[in-house]
């Protein structure tokens, strides 16, 4: 048998030698890396989702440090009556004598809910005397509360009134406008009284802006005299008007009587203007 010489034996020692360790290594760093790594790793995510779907596992915001928004109240009317029926036959009546129809005609609205509207006109013809017009319109808005918004339905219903008082004052064309406070109508109320010319007479006009809880409300009047008839003054206008309004903040309450409250949550369309088309 032919002897090896030192060189190639020495290599295939050291060889041998050299391959158990670099297992060893090899298995050393996978064990304290990656293995346990990412066996805790998922013991944490299993964890976690596990705490998550649990009825009383944490949340965020639930003992987390994350805030949360507030609870705010719930508002305090769920309904709005319906407009034609909001203001009595017997206040229709005296304000518009010769109404058609009686009853009035409803706006058009999307969500009876958070907005409605009816208007009225009459023409009382009294032959050589000349005739009375009158017209009337009644708007409702109504808030729901915004949880994620943190504003109850009676904040935005402020913010609306603000809004509706500021385009009554705005009227186009209109002159010596004067606003003042609306006594015992409502939460609070602010009439706006003003003069108007169109279709060559001089009209007389009070528009009535009040918030009922959660329900801001805008009732309109005006009037003229038309072949020699006298005009009606600001004073009878605005009287016809405060007492129109407090008819239909009473509505309100009746038609929410058994209504209760909406639960919080509702968080309906935020209307911006009056509700339905409006005539004058």
């Amino acid at each position: 048998m032919r002897k090896e010489g030192p060189g190639p034996r020495l290599t295939r020692i050291l060889a041998c030698a050299a391959l158990p360790l670099a297992l060893v290594l090899a298995g050393c760093s996978s064990d304290s890396g990656d293995g346990d790594g990412d066996k805790k790793a998922k013991d944490d995510k299993d964890k976690s989702a596990s705490s998550s779907a649990s009825p009383g596992g944490d949340s965020a915001g639930s003992g987390s440090g994350v805030e949360q928004p507030q609870n705010v109240e719930a508002a305090r009317f769920a309904k709005l009556p319906d407009a034609c029926g909001s203001v009595s036959k017997r206040t229709v009546g005296n304000l518009l004598p010769a109404a058609k129809p009686k009853n009035g005609t409803a706006g058009k609205s999307s969500d009876l809910l958070a907005r409605a509207n009816c208007s009225w006109n009459s023409l009382d013809d009294n032959g050589v005397k000349g005739s009375q017009y009158r017209w009337m319109d009644v708007s409702y808005l109504r808030f729901d509360s915004e949880q994620a918004l943190n504003l109850s339905g009676e904040q935005r219903a402020k913010d609306s009134f603000g809004k509706e008082l500021a385009k009554a004052q705005a009227t186009e064309g209109a002159t010596d406008v004067k606003t003042s406070a609306a006594s015992g109508v409502g939460d609070e109320a602010q009439a706006v009284v003003y003069k108007l010319r169109k279709t060559d007479a001089d009209f007389s006009y009070a528009t009535v802006v009040a918030r009922t809880g959660n329900v801001v409300i805008t009732l309109t009047y005006n009037g003229t005299g038309y072949a020699g008839a006298k005009n009606p003054t600001v004073e009878e206008i605005t009287k016809g008007a405060v007492e129109a309004t407090k008819n239909a903040v009473a509505s309100v309450a009746a038609v929410n009587k058994d209504a209760g409250t909406v639960p919080g949550k509702g968080e309906s369309p935020k209307p911006s203007t009056s509700a339905g088309t409006k005539a004058s």
